[in-house]
């Protein structure tokens, strides 16, 4: 077969090896996430806007939700019992004889100290799935609104909410892109699948920005055939990442040999 030379990267091709067309887009596992509710309410304050940087953790919003401050005051409440049934249940074992008088206030007393603490530790964890420390709550810092965090660093997207929106649990609120992890998403007639292999590299130009050449490596190649056009979606980790790259940006594509 006869070879030719791309004179921007001068990686060799079959002369008649295909173009396939695609797209940018994130990658599933690490460069994209949607923030979602954990406990409904009303959105009391959007602290990010579409296309800003979040980090790790960073609230990007703030849930306005009366139980939500109920939880922490039964969690200080339940603290508080707890202390005083722990002294009560140690002076009752203290003071045990064997009368069974006495070992009934002993168990007595221990039931009503397990209670409590089954009920303190429910409640420490609700505030953990909420992404509240409990500590924090015991000292005595009630918060009036639950902050709502991105669980990733990226670009914050799709923003779903607007202040005095009520929001159920699960729902969206918005999502957060990194633009770091960045794959194309190719499409491939199934006749031409033969030629392409998961660790093949790529070339690639990207729709609106010349004839600049990225490359990427295969690293994924989808089982199912679309039904509409007979095409499978071929996945590729892009390695030459860049700031103007956006999820849903027109790609077309060749595979180095």
């Amino acid at each position: 077969d006869t070879m030719k030379i791309d004179g921007v990267t001068s990686a060799t091709y079959k002369a008649n090896a295909p173009t396939f067309n695609g797209l940018i887009t994130a990658a599933p596992d690490r460069s994209s996430a949607t923030v979602s509710m954990t406990m409904g309410g009303r959105i009391h304050a959007l602290k990010v806007m579409q296309g800003h940087s979040v980090a790790k953790g960073q609230t990007v919003a703030l849930l306005d939700n009366p139980d939500f401050v109920t939880l922490q005051q039964e969690y200080i409440e339940t603290g508080i019992q707890l202390e005083y049934l722990a002294k009560e249940y140690a002076r009752q074992k203290s003071l045990g004889s064997q009368e069974a008088a006495s070992q009934k206030r002993v168990q007595q007393s221990k039931a009503e100290f397990l209670t409590v603490k089954n009920r303190q530790e429910a409640y420490a964890t609700q505030l953990k799935a909420l992404g509240i420390n409990p500590a924090t709550v015991k000292m005595g810092n009630i918060r009036a609104y639950l902050p709502v965090r991105s669980p990733i660093a990226g670009y914050v997207t799709d923003i779903n909410v607007n202040i005095g929106k009520y929001v159920d649990v699960g729902q969206p609120v918005c999502s957060v892109v990194n633009k770091s992890q960045l794959l194309v998403q190719l499409t491939v007639i199934e006749r031409d699948t033969n030629i392409i292999s998961v660790g093949d590299r790529i070339d690639f130009r990207v729709n609106g920005m010349g004839k600049q050449t990225f490359s990427a490596k295969v690293v994924s190649i989808d089982q199912t055939v679309s039904k509409e056009d007979y095409s499978i979606k071929v996945y590729a980790r892009i390695l030459t990442p860049e700031s103007s790259f956006r999820p849903g940006m027109y790609v077309r594509a060749k595979v180095r040999k």
